[in-house]
């Protein structure tokens, strides 16, 4: 079995470890878990690694966020990998801080990301595991909210929740994503 990981973020030295580079940040954590690492290829840093008998091919689009689709739909067909058995790694602000949230399918929720992958593939219904980032700032800051650095009182709980999903998604490609859902979609930080 292969599956297609897509983490989302911008490249860049401005935008690392960003709250919207969080898709970034959690492939980079799983690389290192496996000591595997990125190199850079055809519209994405591209990671091949090996798992329990599954082959994992880890992205991270050049495109910037909202191009991602682009990427996806190409290294989907490139390496002929099924939608359902891809995951989408996005930052979302309409769940707080201690929430991660992995759904089968659903709508783009405003985020710019998930909403190319959507035109781009075509469908709403591509796995998604979105990062809970909170929407605490005022009104008209969203953007600098978005593209801002984590607050030092969040690291701790950001730092727990990549952990988290560097298991999740070891789950997703082993267990499958009902029981995935089942175990992590609970979980509070």
């Amino acid at each position: 079995m292969k599956f297609l990981i897509a983490g989302l973020g911008n490249i860049g030295h401005e935008y690392a470890e960003t709250r919207h580079n969080i898709g970034f940040d959690v492939l980079n954590a799983f690389a290192d878990r496996h000591r595997v690492s990125f190199r850079t290829e055809r519209l994405a840093d591209v990671c091949e690694m090996k798992f329990k008998g599954r082959i994992l091919l880890l992205i991270k689009p050049s495109t910037y966020m909202n191009l991602s689709g682009k990427a996806v739909k190409y290294w989907l067909g490139k390496e002929r990998i099924a939608l359902e058995n891809t995951l989408i790694i996005a930052d979302e602000l309409a769940f707080p801080l201690s929430t991660l949230k992995l759904k089968k399918s659903g709508s783009d929720g405003g985020h710019n990301g998930l909403k190319s992958i959507q035109e781009s593939v075509g469908t709403t219904a591509y796995p998604r595991l979105r990062f809970g980032i909170g929407n605490d700032f005022d009104k008209n800051r969203q953007v600098d909210f978005v593209l801002g650095r984590w607050a030092d009182q969040e690291i701790e709980t950001v730092n727990k929740k990549i952990i988290a999903c560097c298991d999740l998604i070891e789950s997703y490609v082993t267990c499958g994503i009902d029981r995935t859902m089942n175990e992590f979609n609970q979980m509070k930080f």
